[in-house]
């Protein structure tokens, strides 16, 4: 049986206790969780529009996938959540920035509302 091993890192916002990891290492892969725009000191969202929210989106994913011993570089596959999908562009002109030369594959869906009532949410999976 393939063993699983949790990823925790203070670089980035801390997951309520008990509920879920930040992310879990496992097979060679890392699956990362769902990131807000938290600020990993305060806690806080950080002030900004939907292109702030997705920089600080992926600044926390890649603090927790360097925690894990990966990069952005070696994401396959990203799960991006809008609140409003006519900020689709936004990120887009944000998100584009990002991954190296290969893009990961993707899924973009609008859902009816994220945590802290932000405007994106973006998860992902990775190779070791």
């Amino acid at each position: 049986m393939a063993s699983k091993v949790a990823v925790s890192t203070d670089k980035a916002p801390k997951p309520l206790p008990g509920i879920y990891s930040q992310a879990i290492k496992a097979n060679g892969m890392v699956f990362v969780s769902g990131a807000i725009a938290l600020d990993a000191e305060t806690g806080k969202l950080v002030d900004g529009d939907v292109q702030a929210h997705t920089h600080q989106c992926i600044k926390n994913l890649s603090a927790i996938l360097e925690a894990a011993g990966s990069s952005i570089e070696k994401v396959v596959k990203v799960n991006v959540f809008l609140a409003n999908m006519a900020d689709f562009a936004k990120m887009n002109e944000v998100y584009t920035t990002y991954w190296g030369d290969v893009k990961p594959c993707r899924t973009c869906v609008a859902v009816k509302t994220l945590p802290f009532d932000t405007d994106v949410e973006i998860e992902c999976t990775a190779l070791l």
